[in-house]
């Protein structure tokens, strides 16, 4: 692709500014978009149950960025709740059903870390206990099709900048399963970065885990309680409008606390905030 332009000068420093990243969400896009990828979303039960706006969101972002979104209608649970309370057997049928649903998407969208981590993870082991060779050849093929969306995004499309606007106060959360079990790093935050009108504020022990981990928040409730103060008061102290993550249940826990002290900030997740373009009210 060619740009010709004449020469313009241009007082102000931030027009120009605005025009670089102008530019380059254009080169951006022009390039994801000649690639016209088929993207499967597999919706996760959160998203599909409590959270449907952020599956919205992250329909809005690909196609913006010139893909394909199929949603196959036979999905289910990706067994993580089942594997991880001992209910293993349980979980074999709803690994032959993601296979069965998804085996032949050219990508794979997840806008969750800890269902990927759940399968990168745990579908090979699983598919080798019961030693079913076709099972382990699909799993082999599939997997490597399989993004979390922010990795999807920086990883798979080269992408940063995905045309978003959102002119609001934010400091974002790294869930555990996209910290250490993805490896997705500063992915998420040079998204957010990109974003046009943001104010994106670090948050102090951004590592550090929010205390929900799915049963851990109800078998042990107290440690969870006191890993959740510690991350509102972490929150609280950015001044932040909203806080974003790549993960809802994160979101969902360190929401509760925020809305039982009525703080007045939101949680959202990370494709909501990308889906925001100038001029439409978020």
């Amino acid at each position: 692709m060619i740009l010709l332009w004449s020469a313009t000068i241009v007082p102000d420093a931030s027009c120009v500014g605005e025009i670089y990243s102008l530019l380059n969400f254009v080169l951006e896009r022009s390039i994801s978009a000649e690639a016209g990828l088929r993207v499967a979303l597999f919706i996760t039960c959160y998203n599909d149950t409590l959270f449907p706006d952020t599956g919205k969101a992250v329909v809005r972002v690909l196609e913006r960025l010139g893909h394909t979104v199929e949603f196959p209608a036979g999905q289910t649970c990706c067994g993580q709740m089942h594997y991880n309370t001992g209910y293993q057997a349980e979980a074999m049928p709803l690994l032959q059903r993601f296979v069965a649903q998804f085996k032949a998407a050219e990508a794979v969208v997840v806008p969750s870390s800890s269902c990927v981590a759940m399968m990168r993870d745990h579908y090979p082991k699983m598919a080798a206990e019961i030693g079913d060779k076709q099972l382990i050849a699909d799993v082999e093929e599939l997997l490597p099709k399989v993004f979390e969306f922010s990795e999807f995004l920086t990883r798979r499309l080269g992408l940063t900048d995905v045309g978003a606007h959102y002119p609001h106060r934010v400091t974002y959360h790294a869930s555990c399963h996209g910290l250490r079990n993805l490896g997705l790093g500063d992915g998420p935050v040079k998204l957010l970065r990109a974003v046009h009108g943001i104010d994106l504020v670090e948050l102090q022990g951004l590592e550090q885990c929010c205390g929900f981990g799915g049963t851990f928040a109800v078998k042990n409730a107290d440690v969870s309680a006191a890993m959740l103060a510690d991350k509102m008061t972490a929150v609280l102290a950015t001044g932040a409008e909203a806080c974003t993550a790549c993960d809802n249940s994160c979101l969902m826990h360190i929401q509760g606390a925020l809305h039982r002290q009525n703080t007045g900030v939101k949680t959202l997740h990370l494709a909501e905030i990308l889906a925001g373009e100038e001029g439409v009210a978020k």
